[in-house]
């Protein structure tokens, strides 16, 4: 039975957050590199898994989990280091992990964003290069490929509030990175699959959208288009949302490549959202309202699992050839605790609700603790808790729980 048909018990990470190992020769600056720094801190070390792969291996086989999600670093393949991701890959498949490989995972190269991003065409093409660069290097071992993970975040957090890096705040015009990603993606499933890619897929955050009151429901609908749909419609159907079409520079063809045929679709899911119509004077036609009915977590995100359901019943509403699908982030960030009671619930919950909804794999984000974008160190998401000064990894009670949970 090959990856692709197995259910997947499987971990997350990204390479900017954990790899380290960050100098002129091997890695070339990224758009987070240059973005403000909080409380003074910086990824140029993280976690040291550039230098400690084996040692995180060691902790996912003694996991118990058949699959590993990780991403390439763009910059550090620009600075001509793919020999690191050779020796991630046949590690894992010793120790009988499927590598699950995304391209994308926010960390574009600095000399890729100085002339304008995602907000230009041409970054596309590029992407596109590059990933033909990876696959020709690890087609032939990987079982799974993600190009982009999460572009909704990129355009929203990166571009449109200025929250991310690249830390611009454009608002609706932002609009353009939305379609330049979704075009990266499709170029990049045209070139994975020239390169003899078994498996291609995507993934998407995704958030089921409640409004606050009847009233709102423009505002959710409004809301919903920007975050879910303004992906997965290019992505699966070849289309946009009527009311944001006319905002995208749409060249003809690319629709047909946006939409190119996928194996699986990723569903990153962490919460849903609540809205309401706006207030006066916001240039927004939604406003956030708080879930506060539920339990938080450290980061003060709502639990609610059963939202999890609720999206993928969405998706497969709206898109009746919905691939298999994978939930391919899912999980919480609480204090660092090594017993931590909260998180073993929170997963508890969240995996049952994809057993439900008949997934094809669930992976937790994340194996270990990392460096989350704008928050630093100061949360915590880890199966495994980061010692950062000293490096030593200590498994938490969550990790025992996943192993028992996949035995079973």
């Amino acid at each position: 039975m090959s990856a692709s048909e197995e259910f997947l018990w499987g971990v997350s990470t990204s390479a900017f957050q954990i790899e380290g190992a960050f100098t002129a020769a091997g890695r070339r600056p990224s758009v987070w590199d240059a973005f403000p720094a909080f409380e003074g801190q910086d990824a140029s070390v993280a976690c040291d898994h550039y230098h400690r792969y084996r040692e995180d291996v060691g902790l996912m086989r003694s996991l118990g989990v058949n699959a590993y999600r990780f991403s390439v670093s763009w910059p550090r393949v620009l600075a001509g280091d793919l020999v690191f991701y050779d020796r991630l890959v046949d590690e894992l498949l010793e120790s009988g992990i499927a590598p699950v490989v995304t391209l994308y995972h926010w960390d574009t190269p600095l000399e890729v964003e100085e002339p304008g991003g995602w907000l230009h065409r041409d970054t596309a093409f590029r992407f596109a290069d590059y990933a033909a660069r990876v696959a020709d290097r690890l087609a032939d071992r990987v079982a799974l490929w993600i190009p982009i993970n999460e572009p909704a975040m990129v355009t929203l957090l990166g571009y449109a509030t200025g929250q991310h890096a690249p830390g611009q705040a454009l608002l609706f015009d932002a609009l353009p990175t939305a379609h330049h990603l979704n075009l990266a993606h499709g170029l990049a499933v045209q070139a994975l699959r020239s390169a003899g890619a078994r498996a291609v897929g995507t993934a998407n955050n995704h958030t089921p959208v409640w409004p606050a009151d009847p009233a709102d429901q423009p505002a959710a609908q409004a809301y919903s288009e920007l975050h879910n749909w303004l992906y997965a419609d290019a992505q699966l159907a070849g289309r946009y949302p009527d009311a944001l079409a006319d905002r995208l520079p749409i060249v003809d063809g690319d629709l047909a490549i946006t939409s190119a045929p996928l194996d699986f679709y990723g569903v990153n899911y962490y919460n849903p959202t609540r809205v309401r119509r706006p207030s006066e004077g916001n240039p927004l036609p939604f406003e956030l309202v708080e879930i506060d009915e539920y339990p938080k977590t450290g980061f003060g995100w709502p639990v609610v699992p059963s939202g999890l359901s609720e999206m993928i019943s969405l998706l497969r509403d709206r898109f009746v050839d919905l691939p298999p699908v994978y939930v391919t982030e899912s999980g919480c960030s609480y204090p660092h605790s090594l017993d931590d009671t909260e998180r073993i619930e929170y997963l508890d919950g969240h995996i049952e609700e994809a057993l439900k909804a008949d997934v094809r794999g669930y992976f937790v984000w994340s194996l270990m603790d990392n460096f989350e974008w704008d928050s630093g160190y100061s949360q915590r998401f880890g199966l495994v808790h980061v010692d950062y000064e000293t490096q030593q990894r200590t498994p938490r009670a969550s990790y025992e729980w996943y192993r028992d949970r996949i035995r079973r």
